[in-house]
Formats: C-alpha cells, sequence, structure tokens
C-alpha cells in the first residue's frame, strides 16, 4: 500500500508540473511574455466570476502569499480588475479584464482541445471518473481531521 501512495503522491505532482508546462507553451505560441503559466492558471480558475483573494485561498487552489504577489503583477499587467469590497473594506475581489478573458478562453480552448484528443484514444471518461473519485477520496483524507490526527499520532 505504500508504495501505490508514494507512487500517487509523485503523479499528482508530476501531473501538475507537466499541464503547468502545456500551459506556459500555450502562453510561448501565443507570444504572451508578461503573464506565467501559474497565473494563467488563476485566471482560468477565475474564469468570468468575481472572487475575493480570500476565496481563491480558500478553495485550494494557491497559497495565500504567492496569489498576493501573482494578482499584484496580473493587475500591474493588466489582466485582472482589483476593486475594494464595498461590504468589507479589508478585502478586494479580482475579476478578468478583457485581457485576461483572452487568456481565458486560451486556457479553456487549450483544455477542450486536449479532453477531444484524450477521448479520442487514450482514457476514457469512465477511468478519468474513477480516477477522480479516488484522488478525491485522498484529498479528503489529507484534509479531515480524522486524517489529521492519524497522521499525528503516527509519526
Amino acid at each position: 500500500m505504500k508504495a501505490a501512495y508514494l507512487e500517487t503522491i509523485t503523479l499528482v505532482e508530476r501531473l501538475h508540473r507537466q499541464c503547468l508546462e502545456i500551459i506556459k507553451a500555450e502562453l510561448d505560441r501565443r507570444g504572451v511574455r508578461d503573464l506565467n503559466n501559474v497565473q494563467a492558471l488563476i485566471i482560468y480558475n477565475i474564469g468570468e466570476e468575481e472572487l475575493s483573494v480570500g476565496e481563491l485561498t480558500h478553495r485550494g487552489y494557491y497559497l495565500g502569499s504567492n496569489v498576493s504577489y501573482n494578482v499584484k503583477k496580473m493587475v500591474e499587467n493588466g489582466y485582472l480588475i482589483q476593486e475594494r469590497s464595498l461590504h468589507d473594506r479589508r478585502s478586494f475581489h479580482v475579476r478578468a479584464s478583457d485581457k485576461g478573458l483572452e487568456i481565458y478562453r486560451a486556457i479553456s480552448t487549450l483544455f477542450d482541445r486536449q479532453a477531444d484528443e484524450l477521448s479520442g484514444n487514450q482514457i476514457s471518461e469512465d477511468a478519468l471518473t474513477e480516477a477522480n473519485q479516488a484522488l478525491k477520496r485522498l484529498q479528503q483524507f489529507w484534509s479531515t481531521p480524522a486524517g489529521l490526527a492519524t497522521r499525528m499520532t503516527a509519526a
């Protein structure tokens, strides 16, 4: 079990890095030089919504300090619009600008293309659904107090 568990952890990390490399290649192909792959993924996850920086962090997409830095850079480069919350003056909301929406659509199209290619000859939707269910259970294990307590007492 331990070998399979460690392999899963390694694969998740590698898959994330490879996904970022694919996004970087798409940005390079489009000549985008003032946005990195992590920032493009943040824009993709914001999509057409308006979110607080705290919501991005809370959804588990990014670490807080990384989000703040990346949001600042994307605002400076015109990809995001940042506004102070009307209801909580300590909070800021961000949404994609027109320039950011172009990136969102480009990444969405990239993922659509990859999903089409994948379904054509690589992995079935059922296989992906099974993998997603297993990964969700692993995420739940890592994030529950019982799982944390088990990990802490075992150490």
